[in-house]
């Protein structure tokens, strides 16, 4: 690409940097929307959550932004959350060129799930991330010691091929544990067909574009996920289906089949949620979040539980107790010193999706509802 004057003239006069910094003050406006909550611990995470979303964002746009030269990096972990990011997986993000090929190559690992996605579009674009290909390790082939090769490309290829358009820009990689201390996480890289050896210095168009795309991405992605929250006001304390078009133009898994709303309990309530049959399934999981849809810090508070970790019920159902304080229920899901916030349910790969139940009750009243 020739260098544009008027974009190094915008680098050198620090107008680059003007604009990245208008649009950061812009996405504030986000937390302070009238229906999201005003108390002190949401405002706190909220802010909080635009200074994560930027360290993403960097990284997205800028860091690893290079598709001549793709690297995996986390774009959700335990400080970096986007849109109910599920606790029990481990994201991998790449940036390609949907006019180029790929290899992804790896170890399988023990890890439950794992899938490989390609995406177009984008949260700092037209807040989609639509898929354009997938493959999971149902599908994958691998040799004895459990390495693998993926090929990434238009056109259908023999073997593990995932499938890629024009328009496509990244690709995501999911691994779900069961039992984290006890599963072996997969190994992968991502390497372009025929890339050279060496990248080029940062240029002028590479900063201007690394910047613009971080900062829009900060102000989008806050954007979609605060409308999604809203939405879910008017079924608070329930948990319907949630829209799947809607989920999967935003980046999900087409194998997940999802359940978002939000929850509110005054200190003496309890959110009661039930699943009245388990199907036969690859995973599920149950995971408490905040207003903005972080999930809420897993390293030090019980909020989730899956198919591996809840008790099940006497008759193979599964509840669980969200409350403010430990109802001595061994589904005890905690609020984490949160008043209100969103929820979500996941089926992945399930032969039929059982719908939970929820419903508020008096915590006193806790002890009589598991006699019943």
């Amino acid at each position: 690409m020739q260098p544009d004057p008027a974009v190094e003239a915008d680098v050198v006069s620090g107008r680059v940097w003007d604009e990245f910094c208008d649009t950061l003050k812009r996405a504030g406006q986000q937390i302070l929307r009238p229906e999201a909550p005003a108390g002190v611990l949401d405002r706190a995470e909220g802010f909080r959550y635009l200074s994560r979303l930027l360290r993403i964002g960097l990284e997205m746009h800028l860091e690893f932004a290079d598709p001549d030269f793709p690297g995996f990096f986390l774009p959700s972990h335990e400080t970096g959350k986007i849109g109910a990011d599920n606790p029990d997986n481990q994201y991998l993000f790449a940036r390609i060129n949907g006019n180029l090929e790929y290899r992804i190559s790896g170890e399988r690992g023990s890890v439950s799930y794992l899938s490989f996605g390609t995406q177009k579009g984008g949260y700092e674009t037209n807040g989609r991330m639509e898929p354009t290909g997938a493959i999971d390790s149902a599908q994958l082939q691998t040799d004895a010691q459990g390495r693998f090769e993926i090929l990434l490309s238009q056109q259908p290829q023999p073997g593990n091929w995932l499938r890629i358009e024009p328009q496509s820009n990244a690709v995501i990689v999911r691994q779900t544990f069961l039992d984290r201390a006890r599963e072996k996480p997969a190994r992968v890289r991502i390497a372009r067909a025929g890339a050279g050896a060496t990248p080029q210095p940062l240029s002028a168009q590479r900063l201007h574009s690394g910047l613009g795309n971080a900062s829009r991405f900060v102000e989008g992605t806050a954007r979609v996920f605060a409308d999604w929250a809203e939405g879910y006001l008017k079924h608070t304390n329930q948990l319907p289906p949630a829209d799947q078009d809607v989920c999967q133009r935003a980046g999900g898994d087409p194998n997940i089949y999802y359940y978002h709303s939000c929850w509110s309990l005054a200190p003496d309530e309890a959110l009661l949620i039930h699943v009245k049959r388990i199907p036969e399934c690859r995973f599920w999981n149950l995971q408490i979040n905040n207003w903005w849809m972080e999930s809420l810090d897993y390293r030090y508070h019980r909020i989730s539980l899956n198919k591996h970790s809840a008790r099940p019920d006497a008759d193979g159902g599964v509840t669980f107790v969200l409350a403010h304080q430990d109802p001595a229920h061994p589904n005890w899901l905690e609020t984490a010193g949160h008043a209100l916030g969103t929820f979500c349910f996941r089926w992945v790969g399930a032969a039929e999706h059982v719908d939970p139940s929820a419903r508020v009750i008096k915590l006193r009243d806790l002890a009589r509802e598991q006699k019943a």
